[in-house]
């Protein structure tokens, strides 16, 4: 039996992270078993509440916001930690498919791959704003130059990680991952497999990502990555310190 770690990092989404978690394919593979955390980054809303009766069943709150790359660090770091054979990560904004979850897996599953991008541009994408297709594009874009690999979707919010690229997989800032983390994976000969995934544009909520913090934050990160050598290394992050751990029953 596999076990599957979902992570699930939150922040004022009580409309929509109940939905992502009853999507998840729970029983619906054979020979794999499902948890669920949710980290709520410090919302001020019913998230956790929302998490605990849809059935999350453990939950990290933190006192306040640490950002997106750090909450990643930590729920990768925590699925590691709990013997997981696979973590999943999926936005709560139920723009991404946690229903196509199984699809996500099956490369490392089969022994394919380490690494697996949920590609949103392998479909048809519809209703996205030009801004952040264009941001999108350019990101994914400098992500492939840097690489030397083709990748379609550097941005998306939908990855799933083996329990080796758990182990020593690095993000180089607290701000955001989606970037560096791939660099960081594919730089240390992991396999990377990519696989269409639907999507639906958030119909509530906000985004976090602004394009003068991308700009002062993402690109310096980027470049720290690719100027630091990519030695695998276990990531020993404190993972209580300013965060309340909550096991749901």
């Amino acid at each position: 039996m596999k076990k599957v770690t979902v992570i699930i990092p939150a922040l004022n989404e009580e409309a929509t992270v109940g939905k992502v978690i009853e999507k998840v394919p729970r029983g619906e593979v054979t020979d794999v078993e499902f948890d669920i955390l949710v980290i709520d980054d410090g919302s001020t809303d019913k998230t956790v509440q929302v998490a605990k009766e849809a059935g999350a069943e453990y939950i990290i709150s933190h006192q306040e916001n640490w950002g997106l790359g750090a909450t990643i660090r930590q729920g990768l770091n925590w699925a590691y930690q709990q013997g997981t054979d696979i973590g999943v990560m999926i936005d709560s904004d139920n723009e991404y498919p946690a229903q196509e979850i199984d699809n996500l897996i099956e490369p490392i599953l089969d022994d394919k791959a380490d690494y697996v991008l949920g590609s949103r541009f392998m479909k048809q994408v519809r209703g996205m704003v030009p801004i952040r297709r264009i941001g999108n594009y350019c990101f994914t874009l400098l992500q492939s130059m840097l690489l030397r690999k083709w990748i379609t979707d550097g941005q998306t919010g939908m990855r799933a990680f083996s329990k080796e690229v758990m182990r020593d997989f690095r993000i180089i800032h607290d701000y955001n991952y989606a970037q560096v983390i791939t660099l960081n994976i594919l730089r240390q000969g992991y396999r990377l497999a990519q696989v269409p995934i639907s999507y639906s544009v958030r119909q509530t909520g906000d985004s976090f990502i602004k394009f003068r913090e991308y700009m002062t934050k993402v690109v310096p990160a980027i470049f720290k990555e690719m100027t630091t050598a990519p030695e695998k290394e276990v990531n020993n992050q404190q993972l209580i310190k300013g965060s309340e751990q909550v096991t749901v029953d």
